[in-house]
């Protein structure tokens, strides 16, 4: 009965926006934890795939990184390649660095996408270059995430933190929201729309 019930509530488009919004938060968070429990396996069993992905990864990051920096923002930053690391003079005469490490890839963001995308619904005609199309927007805002990591900490030497953690994750995340909802306003199955502005005709 409660099975029942679910399908029902799912299938009535007045409860379209909640469905999504539910379907997101579930395969979000599943992902999470399957993808920690497959870092607990150590990546098995394609352990050695992954880690040159992410070696792959965070080269392509660290690089970006550096060429936006000096030459979007015309920042003079010294790197050391070996560790990825960035540094920069900060406003009390020390330094402002970031070090790039396996964890600050996209790698896990590019999965989060992929997971998401294809299991959620929608036209697979649009899927085909909407799924690779976020993949890229998904690098670009980690580097902006990383510039943007760097470059507080010229003014604010002891924001690393404060940005790394909460400010640039959360836009970082915000990003991959705000891409979900225009598949689902611009590309999901737009026939649930024209079926939800005909109920609310009926509903007049």
């Amino acid at each position: 009965m409660l099975i029942e019930n679910i399908k029902k509530y799912c299938k009535d488009p007045k409860n379209a926006s909640t469905v999504n919004v539910a379907l997101f938060i579930i395969l979000i968070l599943g992902f999470h934890y399957l993808y920690l429990g497959w870092q607990a396996l150590e990546y098995w069993p394609i352990k050695k795939a992954i880690d040159d992905l992410s070696l792959w990864a965070v080269n392509l990051v660290f690089n970006q990184s550096c060429w936006v920096l000096e030459h979007i923002f015309r920042i003079d930053i010294t790197t050391i390649n070996d560790m990825r690391l960035i540094a920069t003079p900060n406003s009390d005469g020390g330094w402002a660095r970031v070090i790039i490490a396996p964890e600050c890839a996209s790698l896990k963001q590019w999965c989060h996408w992929l997971f998401l995308m294809l299991l959620f619904p929608g036209p697979w005609k649009h899927k085909a270059w909407f799924i690779p199309a976020g993949l890229v927007i998904i690098e670009w805002t980690n580097v902006v995430r990383i510039c943007g990591v760097l470059m507080m900490q010229i003014p604010w030497p002891n924001s690393f933190h404060l940005a790394h953690d909460y400010i640039f994750k959360v836009f970082f995340y915000f990003i991959i929201f705000l891409m979900w909802v225009l598949w689902v306003e611009k590309f999901k199955n737009p026939k649930q729309k024209e079926a939800n502005a005909q109920t609310n005709e009926q509903n007049n």
